[in-house]
C-alpha cells in the first residue's frame, strides 16, 4: 500500500521528511544525502535547499515565496520546478504530508 503514502504537492502542501528519512551531510561523499532504510539519496545543491525548508509547518507557497525573495527569482518561474522536483521525491517515498497537531 505505498500508493497511499504518496501525497499530490501544491501549492497548499506542508511536506516533510517522513520519520525513517533523515537529511544529512555526509563526510565522506562531502555533500548532502537523504538516507532512508536501504537507500541513499544525493540530492543537488537546490533540492537540498528547498528540502531544508520542507519542515512540515512552511506551505510550498512559503518555500516558493522564501525562495523567490532570497534569489530574486521570478515566482512563476521557479514555482513550477519547486512543485515538480517536491513531487519527483513524493513519488519515490521521500516526502510526506505533515499531520495536523492541533485541531
Amino acid at each position: 500500500m505505498a500508493a497511499s503514502r504518496n501525497i499530490s504537492v501544491s501549492e497548499a502542501s506542508r511536506p516533510v521528511l517522513p520519520r525513517h528519512a533523515k537529511l544529512r551531510f555526509d563526510e565522506t561523499r562531502q555533500r548532502w544525502v537523504i538516507l532512508a532504510p536501504e537507500r541513499v539519496l544525493a540530492p543537488d545543491e537546490i533540492a537540498v535547499e528547498i528540502l531544508q525548508l520542507c519542515d512540515g509547518a512552511r506551505s510550498v507557497a512559503q518555500m516558493i515565496d522564501q525562495l523567490a525573495a532570497k534569489y530574486a527569482a521570478e515566482r512563476a518561474a521557479i514555482g513550477g520546478d519547486v512543485i515538480a522536483m517536491l513531487q519527483d521525491l513524493a513519488d519515490k517515498g521521500f516526502l510526506t504530508e505533515a499531520r495536523e497537531k492541533t485541531s
